[in-house]
């Protein structure tokens, strides 16, 4: 194994290792999944993408983020702009289909208001120099630990409120920073019965998981071609400045089916690589995922 693709396997288990640990539903998916013989073991899940927030400011947004990615051989793709939420992002394709694809937002903080922009800077101007530079990316312990630690100080539990007023998403990057926001599982390469999102969404809801319903739980592009849904972010404990705790939304996990080309349709599934399905992303389905973190999603949690 090349050393780029043997640090970014280090770099990848570093983050879902933590991610699973502070999202309950990661096991709980898992286990139904065993209990229900889809799957002997996780490990037989394919990753189909994982996901960062980031802000759109000097010395950080895609341009910092991105730098690590593109060091394992991943490529930039696809564009998408969400008016609504004031946020870029891009997709990044990696070296080896084995590995997942990358999603990095980043919010356009200058299109937000005065008050929202002056809260965010106070903290990301603590921020001197591009972090990614400073990096040695052939360190996957570095890496790792870079993409959790703070780049700013803790927030103030008034400030995060602030921005959430403004931009749920200003309020969760604000705290979480590069922590996954979410992996997503490809439901199209599961045993039949299981891998439609629709058959696939029956089976977590029978489990008691429950889906993101923002414009329907089953979010589809006009082509048809890619489906996706999501669980809804749990609510974790977070320390705030001055020893406050408050429950803020977690993370979340994603489910993705990607169907067959068209000029693909007569190939048997057992000659079906990834290849041959439809790529890339939607942005009104995305712009609806991102709600997996948001109050009117959160509040439906008992």
């Amino acid at each position: 194994m090349p050393q780029n693709e043997s640090t970014l396997q280090q770099v990848l288990n570093g983050l879902m290792t933590r991610y699973k640990d502070r999202v309950p539903d990661v096991a709980g998916i898992f286990q139904a999944m065993i209990k229900e013989k889809i799957i002997t073991d996780p490990s037989e899940i394919e990753n189909d993408h994982i996901a960062f927030r980031t802000m759109g400011v000097k010395f950080l947004g895609i341009q910092s983020l991105e730098k690590i990615f593109l060091h394992y051989g991943y490529t930039r793709r696809d564009h998408y702009y969400f008016p609504e939420k004031k946020l870029d992002a891009y997709w990044y394709a990696p070296a080896s289909t084995k590995d997942p694809r990358i999603f990095i937002s980043e919010l356009r903080v200058h299109d937000l208001s005065p008050k929202t922009r002056s809260i965010i800077k106070s903290y990301t101007d603590e921020v001197k120099s591009d972090p990614s530079n400073d990096l040695d990316l052939n360190n996957a312990l570095a890496v790792d630990e870079f993409l959790h630690s703070g780049l700013w100080r803790l927030p103030t539990w008034e400030d995060y409120s602030t921005l959430a007023d403004e931009s749920e998403y200003a309020a969760w990057t604000i705290y979480n920073r590069y922590y996954l926001n979410h992996f997503t599982i490809s439901v199209h390469n599961l045993k039949p019965g299981y891998n439609t999102i629709s058959d696939f969404n029956i089976f977590l809801e029978k489990y008691g998981f429950v889906l993101n319903d923002s414009s329907g739980k089953i979010k589809e592009s006009p082509d048809g071609g890619l489906l996706q849904s999501s669980t809804v972010a749990h609510m974790i404990n977070a320390p705030f400045a001055n020893g406050e705790q408050h429950r803020i939304p977690g993370s979340y996990v994603e489910f993705a089916e990607r169907r067959v080309r068209p000029e693909f349709a007569h190939l048997q599934p057992s000659e079906i690589k990834r290849e041959h399905r439809r790529e890339g992303f939607e942005a009104a389905n995305a712009d609806k995922i991102f709600e997996s973190t948001y109050l009117t999603q959160t509040s439906r949690l008992k």
